[in-house]
């Protein structure tokens, strides 16, 4: 409360559903990928779905760092 924000960015439709109002952001967007949480299968498996989004969100939301790995 009470901090300004010049960027928003919500990533998964669950957390844009229930997420706190954030007055006078800069800019707010919504990006959707699919909830690593809801992975099952083996501890790989899993952690490769977690893997997986982390290397989305990096390629969409900061696609200078998704060029450069």
């Amino acid at each position: 409360a009470g901090q300004p924000w010049d960027l928003v960015v919500t990533v998964c439709d669950h957390a844009r559903e229930v997420c706190p109002i954030f007055p006078h952001p800069g800019e707010q967007i919504h990006v959707g990928f699919p909830d690593p949480a809801d992975a099952v299968g083996t501890e790989e498996e899993v952690l490769a779905v977690y893997r997986q989004v982390r290397d989305d969100i990096r390629k969409r939301l900061i696609p200078e760092v998704g060029r450069r790995s």
